[in-house]
């Protein structure tokens, strides 16, 4: 359906671009805004690549494993009807820790291996499940300490204090988050609790092991 959408509006542009004899013009911002988007995405690359590397030497040292028994309890709160060492809980760990540090890219695949595992625990495949739905709601309203995209975008254009949007970013999206775990928690209360009986986690899933509280 988007594709359709951009599609419409690519044919619309330039159909009135030629009614209007605006072609050129056209032309001209394809190319520039092409030229912009190379360039704003070769900027990201160093700051995504750091921040990545500090999550893998954070993983290997130890410090991820750390964190998960940290957060724990709020996971086994936030989805009480995964099986305790299942592997889902360690993949919406990693893309609970990607979304704080601003990495949508990084947390975008971890998100998906979640929503697979969750999807194993699913008795209706054509239905998600309130675990699917509470990933989902956290994923998009996404708490982020450092919205390190975002900087990297405003240093890019030339920003004088790239960094001034960190205060206002946590604080918006803590009050995002809040408002999707209330909400999370209301329609969970008013479908029903789910069911008690889940199968156990597959061995040799190759995910990172979680340790609930």
């Amino acid at each position: 359906m988007v594709n359709w959408i951009w599609l419409g509006m690519i044919v619309f542009s330039v159909v009135f671009a030629a009614a209007t004899g605006r072609v050129d013009q056209v032309t001209e911002a394809a190319f520039s805004g092409a030229q912009t988007g190379v360039t704003v995405c070769f900027g990201l690359i160093s700051i995504l690549v750091f921040w990545m590397g500090l999550m893998r030497i954070a993983e290997v040292s130890g410090l991820v494993r750390k964190l998960s028994r940290l957060l724990a309890p709020i996971v086994r709160w936030l989805f009480p009807d995964v099986p305790k060492d299942h592997p889902a809980l360690g993949f919406i760990l990693s893309n609970m820790s990607a979304n704080l540090l601003g990495l949508g890219n990084a947390a975008t695949p971890m998100g998906i291996r979640a929503m697979q595992e969750l999807q194993k625990l699913n008795p209706d495949p054509g239905t998600a499940t309130p675990a699917m739905c509470t990933l989902l709601a956290l994923n998009t309203a996404s708490i982020t300490i450092v919205p390190t995209t975002l900087i990297a975008i405003r240093m890019n254009f030339g920003s004088a204090h790239p960094a001034d949007i960190i205060a206002p970013t946590l604080l918006a999206t803590a009050i995002s988050t809040g408002a999707a775990i209330l909400a999370d928690r209301w329609y969970r209360r008013r479908a029903g609790r789910p069911p008690a009986s889940l199968p156990h986690a597959p061995a040799g899933t190759g995910a990172m092991p979680f340790k609930g509280g």
